[in-house]
């Protein structure tokens, strides 16, 4: 099923359809403000077996990212951070960043693995964070990649959805998606080491 949302102005009917779809273990495709993403509720584990199964990532080794409203979940999947890194990601996000942190308890139970790290986004995106809010927990996300060795990532949705239409329950067409992912930032020591250079500059909130 494909349905078109407007990011200005997300539509709630649509946004409480592809909630539904996520709460039944479904598996959508959504717009982020980097590339599309490939999402579940991160509280089913047969839909994050399927996500894995369709990007060919053993669940155990799978670097996918937790999708937050905003940073009041993130507390619950992380060990606590200092005051300097809060601030940071209190001026970066919403924005186009994975940040990755030490994972609390709570994350290895959700990925019935031994997971010692998470990967945070919260993109400034109004149909993804919609979703993530109304849902009421994040969505645990990978990007879509493209078989196309020049082109990395999917950015037109009516593609995305002849290619996924069989494998996923929803794709959400929220206008023409970007060919740049998140810049990913590794914050377990307490540093800032930038291990991809995506869309966002860190250096303007530091």
């Amino acid at each position: 099923m494909l349905i078109k949302i407007y990011p200005e102005n997300p539509n709630a009917k649509s946004i409480d359809q592809a909630v539904e779809i996520l709460r039944k273990g479904g598996l959508i495709i959504y717009p982020t403000d980097t590339v599309y993403g490939l999402g579940c509720d991160i509280r089913n584990q047969r839909a994050i077996e399927k996500i894995c199964r369709i990007r060919g990532l053993k669940p155990e080794k799978a670097n996918l990212s937790f999708i937050c409203y905003d940073l009041s979940h993130i507390a619950d999947y992380i060990k606590p951070i200092d005051n300097a890194t809060y601030r940071v990601l209190k001026k970066a996000l919403p924005g186009p960043f994975t940040f990755i942190f030490n994972a609390n308890n709570n994350v290895p139970k959700l990925l019935s693995s031994n997971k010692k790290t998470v990967g945070i986004r919260v993109p400034d995106n109004n149909i993804a964070r919609e979703i993530v809010r109304t849902l009421g927990n994040p969505i645990l996300s990978t990007s879509i990649k493209d078989d196309d060795e020049l082109i990395e990532y999917s950015t037109d949705p009516e593609l995305i959805h002849e290619k996924y239409a069989d494998q996923v329950d929803l794709v959400i067409d929220g206008g023409f998606g970007g060919n740049e992912a998140s810049t990913v930032i590794d914050c377990t020591t307490g540093d800032f080491e930038i291990i991809r250079e995506g869309k966002g500059d860190l250096e303007a909130y530091l």
